[in-house]
Order: structure tokens, then C-alpha cells, then sequence
């Protein structure tokens, strides 16, 4: 049994003053607003409702916290970049995913979930370009994968690797779906790795 499934909710916070004590590990997760975010939390988590899935993107206005076990955690952030959101939201937005990136002690790495279909958007290089600064591994995830056929999903995933040496720092890209869990394996080792999984089943 994967020990994402033992997740549970913890706190929603409108910004990093309000969130809980800045120690042990966690993982962000951070995307466009329709990137499939929520989907793929659960998916890891294999609750269908943990992270809430909405029918309008960019919902998730807050910035939410899952606990794994004690000391390790999952947090959901901020959609970003939906086009029905008032500017000033975006703003803030954007002002308390730049503030988390850089000061949160606890950040082992960042997950950036991108439509297959379109990766690397202007946000999306953003942010990863925060982390890269911060010396944080980034996990590109190219989301919605079923939703191209095999020899289409490898030539996005070459490209993407190809794009993401541009940043000039620890970013490993892999594509995913949700839908079928395509990919669910890679990002568990990745996390494992971030949140000190690894070397515990090592010793």
C-alpha cells in the first residue's frame, strides 16, 4: 500500500502566514487551473475526493495542506493563469506562490502539472525559474496524457525535455494521466526521494 494514500486534509490558508509551523518536508504541487491539479492529488493519494475537484478551474483560491504522515506533507497551491479571474486575484495570487517558493523552509520540491498539450507556458516557466533560483528540484508533469495517442505523448515528452535543459537546473520531466495512471510510478519515486521515503526503505 502507497503511503500517499494515508493523506489527509489538514488546513486551507489564504497565504504562508497562516500555514502551520515551517518544519519537516513537504511537496507543492502548482499548475495552470485547468492542468488537472486536483485530479492528480487524488489520483497519488487514491482518494476521490481529498483534493476537491472543480468544474470551474481556478476554485482553489487557497492554499492547501495534506499530511502523509507526521513532518511530511503535500500541499496544493493556487491555480494560476485562468482567464475568468479578476486581475488583481491573479495578482495575489501570484504574489503568494512567489512568497511560498522563496522563503518556505520545508519545500523539498515543486511539482508543475502542464497540459501535455501545452507545456512550459509563461507561468509555468516562472515558477520553475523561482525554483531553479531557490535550488529546488522541479517535477514537470505533463498531465492528460491519455489524451494523446503513444507516438504523440513520446514526441511531447522529447520536446519537453528538451525545453526544460533551458532552465539550467535539477528538472526532471514526465508525462501522467490521471485518468488511468499513467506515470503514477515515476512521480512516486520522485516524492519518495523528496520527502525522505527513499532512504527509509533503504536501511
Amino acid at each position: 500500500m502507497s503511503h500517499y494514500s494515508h493523506a489527509k486534509f489538514v488546513t486551507s490558508a489564504p497565504d504562508i502566514r497562516h500555514l502551520e509551523q515551517d518544519q519537516g518536508a513537504e511537496v507543492a504541487f502548482a499548475g495552470r487551473s485547468n492542468a488537472g491539479k486536483s485530479s492528480a492529488l487524488n489520483r497519488l493519494t487514491r482518494q476521490k475526493g481529498l483534493a476537491r475537484t472543480s468544474k470551474t478551474p481556478g476554485r482553489t483560491q487557497l492554499i492547501n495542506v495534506f499530511e502523509i504522515e507526521e513532518g511530511k506533507r503535500l500541499v496544493d497551491l493556487p491555480g494560476y493563469g485562468f482567464a475568468k479571474v479578476p486581475i488583481e486575484m491573479k495578482h495575489k495570487w501570484q504574489k503568494a506562490l512567489g512568497e511560498y517558493l522563496q522563503v518556505r523552509k520545508s519545500l523539498k520540491g515543486l511539482v508543475v502539472l502542464m497540459d501535455i498539450r501545452h507545456p512550459f507556458k509563461d507561468l509555468d516557466q516562472q515558477l520553475i525559474h523561482w525554483a531553479v533560483e531557490r535550488e529546488l528540484p522541479v517535477l514537470a508533469l505533463l498531465t492528460k496524457a491519455d489524451k494523446l495517442k503513444s507516438g504523440k505523448r513520446k514526441a511531447q515528452l522529447l520536446m519537453a525535455r528538451e525545453a526544460s535543459l533551458a532552465f539550467c537546473g535539477d528538472v526532471t520531466v514526465h508525462v501522467f494521466s490521471s485518468f488511468n495512471g499513467l506515470g503514477l510510478d515515476n512521480v512516486e519515486q520522485v516524492l519518495d526521494v523528496w520527502l525522505g521515503f527513499r532512504e527509509l526503505a533503504a536501511e
